[in-house]
């Protein structure tokens, strides 16, 4: 157990006001860990730099150079919270035998990293912290969140309920992370189908300490939008249902006045004609708008461009240089084998 290497990725974007006390924190929590025994003396905290505008990779890179738990990685640009999240876990991923991603904020209680570690440790491969209650969320927002979770399982896909982004994975879990190779990233659908053995921890969200929100109701709106086109098809469906309904009253309709037209009693209505028309036009739009959104998907993975471009990486610092020591030990005893055959 205290050879576990752990990885605590935290992805940030402007959160130089929060900083500081998330690595105070963060790291008494690795210095408590490591005297139990949970983990290992060479657990890292990777802070994931996503293009912050402000101060943010300043702090990261002057405590990485005083403090042995902190190391940084430096985003060319802002790519998303997913994609630099997706960055960090890839990171540390060689590393560490497992990581637990968390926000910068702190919101999710870091107190229950510990139940995540002896849950691994017992063979969970991962662990999602899940909230047990959103009362300290606006009517608004719980309300929201509550029928995203509702929707997405009535749509099939598959979620653990009130979880965001925070949870522990091992270092097999990310490999296999590694292999779904799709730019539409929606984590918190794509980690429950790999399928090795998981649990869930439950615990009280915090009020966040500084800084504002990086998720505005805009965000979350298109958050929760990718994350219904890239796990179902089901909108498709419904506007072909749709379709086929308005057909059949279609028809119906047309019997009726045809009917009306026989017996004489039609009348000319401007009012039912305009009203058709935007009816049908409206549908049309969604329609067509709907499958433009997956036809907009297909398009941005038939291009594979990268999911995130690394400028600076201190946490992998080491790897060529251990790489450059083993090719010169297998140079040696190469020659010194040659040498003795001589």
């Amino acid at each position: 157990m205290k050879d576990t290497v752990l990885t605590i990725v935290v992805p940030c974007y402007n959160e130089e006001e929060i900083l500081p006390e998330t690595i105070t924190c963060l790291q008494e929590l690795l210095d408590e860990l490591t005297a139990e025994s949970l983990i290992s003396d060479r657990s890292k905290i990777l802070f994931v730099d996503d293009g912050s505008k402000d101060r943010t990779w300043e702090i990261i890179y002057k405590e990485g150079l005083k403090n042995k738990y902190v190391k940084g990685l430096k985003l060319a640009r802002n790519v998303g919270h997913q994609n630099a999240l997706l960055a960090g876990l890839e990171a540390a991923r060689d590393l560490s035998d497992c990581v637990v991603s968390i926000d910068a904020d702190l919101q999710d209680d870091i107190r229950v990293i510990r139940e995540f570690m002896l849950k691994f440790h017992d063979g969970c491969e991962i662990v999602y912290g899940v909230r047990k209650s959103r009362e300290t969320d606006t009517f608004f927002k719980r309300s929201t969140a509550q029928s995203f979770y509702k929707l997405m399982k009535g749509l099939g896909v598959d979620l653990v309920y009130n979880h965001a982004d925070f949870r522990l994975m091992s270092q097999r879990a990310i490999k296999e992370l590694d292999r779904f190779k799709e730019v539409n990233l929606f984590l918190r659908g794509i980690v429950p189908l790999i399928g090795f053995r998981s649990d869930v921890v439950y615990y009280d969200r915090l009020e966040r300490k500084a800084g504002e929100t990086k998720y505005p109701f805009k965000k979350m709106l298109a958050f929760a939008f990718d994350g219904i086109t890239s796990f179902s098809i089901s909108p498709i469906r419904f506007v072909l249902v749709i379709g086929f309904v308005s057909f059949l009253m279609s028809l119906a309709f047309g019997s009726y006045f045809l009917a009306l037209k026989f017996l004489g009693a039609t009348q000319t209505g401007w009012t039912s004609l305009i009203t058709s028309i935007w009816l049908i036009g409206g549908l049309q739009l969604i329609a067509i708008g709907l499958i433009g959104e997956y036809v907009g998907k297909i398009y941005k993975e038939a291009k594979q461009r990268p999911k995130f471009i690394v400028d600076i990486d201190t946490f992998n610092l080491s790897v060529p240089k251990r790489q450059l020591l083993k090719r010169r030990e297998e140079e040696f005893v190469y020659r010194k084998v040659s040498e003795t055959g001589k």
